[in-house]
């Protein structure tokens, strides 16, 4: 196999009399910067394992928090901070601070040192997946809240993290996602394969880029030599810029500067000027045609990875998003390539000859049996995905029933026709799942632990539920699930234990502190439940259900004034609490502020204008201050949405008759 010389290197754009390509100057700069973030992200994790807690992971995909829920944490700040840098710098970060822009160019590195050079496919249609890709992550989940009519309002910050794990796969999925955007991706996509088809946060780069001021720009000194291009590890055609618009205006240039590192004549730079999208090309621009794709091939492509994306995604429970791009990305290339070895005479690429003159080559033959087997694969993964996919619609069909029980410790749920058979249902995908795939899929324990829960198979659930801890599934949730088993089972003691567990693995959760305080609230000891809703208090100050549980179980306990600053905070978190907001009332009016406890039951009748009883309660309130017309307004409708509410029609039937308003009158109850 030829070696390529490590000093110098020719380039296909080159004259026959021109110079050799010198080596950047700039690429051990970049290297050592680049070796330098992926120091700062190792002592990250080293601060991390040693303190238990750190700074949350400075990394763009934790920005997904804030569109989901409006929580600000480190990687939103700075994912927001490098793309106001980038509207002024231009896209430097992708190429002096990008992790997996490092992996590449690692891995284009060692297939240089064996003679093979990356060669980009230019696909317009897989351009559009970064775009896609930005708008599904970080875009569609506020738009969807905006629809549902949340608020995009900040509602906390989470700038530390004793979890720093948790949003990333495992060392395995991890490796494979090495491999599949590193020497994969640069192999069959060019240099930057994954940035270029694959990489949200490069689609908000590339766009902001567009009016930045600081870019590579050109003097009268440029002989068009090419030299520029020929170096150039993001496949943009610099030397044509340059001439067309004297300035490099393509969003794919990532200001690595190896471009001016080895100009000859020294004629680009690194400045500031006009931007890009107010640009106008030269007079004596000289175009020339495109060479793209045909439509044909755009169509393979963009079908194949649509079924691969779809396919591939969550495969095993694994599979993350951006490596299913990836993915997509590799076999839709590995399509086009067997649409074209069918379709053409000769079919080769550096390092990959599959067929010369009409006959398959050797690695021609090879290469059917791997596309073959690739196949095969693939049909038995669509299989699996089906059948996992049937079995989350059922269990998401289940999650009344699931939340139900997660809000009554010990108590389960009745279930209808309905939500039985769609629980019977999702037990018989699963359990294909688990018989037909080549390794186990993650999640599948644990969603079967739910199902036999539900059904009443409590032995079962605990079997699947053990096995789910085992395998890292959901441990909390699997924890809060066999404490409800133990609390259904009469063992109390049991039942704290497991909750305490679920505290134990989540302490920055509410759900197991919930639980755990209201089981034993309901048991009869509503101070030791107040202790543990405190206790989450300490470690959550964002969650309304903690707020508004401690605040209740102080007012049961006769701490009505200390209640109040709780209940308000839990609304103040979550506006369209109405238990809070009533109980609140009720605290106000038993502590004689009437005016301000008919306030908030005004606003929760506002919230939940068909509530028969908050409008009675309201009527109780109202009569505290002697409106006794305005209590008989909402008696009656109170009547109207529930007339066999025997409370309603006494009160109603005693003002109606003149009875006496103070007499009648009392504190509403909590």
């Amino acid at each position: 196999m030829p070696t390529r010389t490590p000093k110098v290197r020719e380039t296909p754009i080159l004259g026959p009399k021109t110079s050799k390509v010198r080596l950047s100057k700039m690429g051990k700069w970049r290297a050592l910067v680049l070796i330098a973030v992926h120091v700062l992200i190792g002592l990250h994790i080293a601060h991390w394992l040693t303190t238990g807690e750190t700074v949350t992971p400075v990394e763009p995909s934790e920005a997904m928090a804030f569109s989901r829920s409006s929580i600000v944490n480190a990687g939103l700040v700075f994912f927001a901070v490098t793309i106001l840098l980038t509207a002024i710098f231009g896209r430097f970060f992708c190429g002096w601070g990008c992790h997996v822009v490092a992996l590449q160019d690692f891995c284009r590195h060692l297939m240089l040192k064996v003679g093979i050079t990356p060669r980009p496919l230019k696909s317009r249609a897989l351009a559009w997946v970064p775009v896609l890709a930005f708008v599904y992550m970080f875009l569609w989940p506020a738009i969807y809240r905006l629809w549902l009519g949340d608020s995009l309002a900040m509602r906390g910050a989470e700038l530390t993290t004793t979890q720093f794990w948790a949003t990333f796969p495992g060392w395995v999925v991890g490796i494979l996602t090495l491999l599949v955007c590193g020497f994969a991706c640069v192999y069959f996509l060019g240099a930057k394969g994954f940035c270029t088809y694959a990489c949200p946060y490069g689609a908000i780069f590339a766009a902001v880029d567009r009016v930045a001021p600081m870019r590579i720009r050109v003097t009268d000194a440029c002989n068009q030599c090419g030299h520029c291009t020929a170096v150039c590890t993001s496949n943009v055609r610099i030397h044509e810029e340059v001439r067309d618009w004297g300035m490099v205006v393509s969003a794919g240039c990532m200001k690595c500067q190896d471009c001016v590192s080895v100009c000859p004549t020294g004629a680009l730079y690194y400045g500031i000027g006009t931007i890009p999208w107010l640009a106008k090309p030269r007079a004596e621009r000289a175009t020339q045609p495109r060479k793209d794709l045909h439509w044909r091939d755009e169509l393979v492509l963009v079908l194949a990875f649509v079924c691969t994306f779809l396919i591939v995604r969550g495969l095993y429970g694994v599979v993350p998003f951006l490596m299913s791009l990836g993915v997509g990305g590799v076999v839709a290339f590995l399509v086009l390539t067997c649409v074209r070895l069918v379709r053409e005479v000769t079919v080769e690429r550096p390092g990959l000859r599959l067929k010369r003159e009409g006959k398959l080559l050797p690695q021609g033959r090879v290469f059917v049996v791997a596309m073959a087997t690739l196949a095969l694969l693939l049909g038995h993964s669509a299989v699996l995905r089906t059948q996992t996919h049937l079995g989350d619609r059922a269990f998401a069909h289940a999650e009344p029933q699931r939340r139900a029980l997660l809000a009554a410790p010990g108590v389960r749920p009745r279930l209808h026709g309905e939500a039985d058979a769609a629980i019977a249902a999702g037990v018989s995908h699963l359990l294909r799942v688990d018989l037909w795939g080549l390794f186990p899929t993650l999640g599948n324990a644990a969603k079967l632990a739910w199902f036999y829960a539900l059904s009443g198979a409590d032995a079962t659930a605990e079997l699947h539920a053990r096995r789910a801890i085992d395998r890292g599934e959901l441990p909390t949730e699997m924890h809060q699930l066999l404490a409800h088993l133990s609390a259904l089972r009469g063992d109390t003691v049991g039942a704290k234990g497991e909750w305490q567990q679920a505290i134990d693995a989540r302490p920055d959760l509410p759900q197991a502190y919930l639980a755990l305080g209201i089981f034993l609230a309901q048991s009869g000891d509503i101070a030791a439940g107040q202790q543990v809703f405190d206790r989450g208090l300490a470690e959550i100050n964002d969650s309304a259900p903690l707020f508004y549980n401690a605040a209740l179980a102080r007012a049961l306990s006769g701490q009505a004034e200390a209640s109040l600053a709780l209940f308000e905070r839990a609304l103040f978190l979550d506006p369209r609490h109405l238990e809070a907001r009533e109980n609140l009332a009720g605290v106000l009016a038993t502590l004689g502020r009437f005016e301000a406890s008919v306030a908030q039951f005004r606003t929760a009748v506002q919230q939940s204008p068909d509530d028969a009883q908050t409008r009675l309660l309201l009527a109780r309130a109202l009569l505290e201050l002697g409106e006794r017309e305005a209590a008989l307004r909402e008696l009656q409708r109170a009547l109207e949405l529930e007339p066999t509410n025997v409370e309603a029609k006494n009160l109603y039937d005693a003002l109606d008759g003149g009875a006496d308003t103070k007499a009648l009158s009392s504190p509403p109850a909590m």
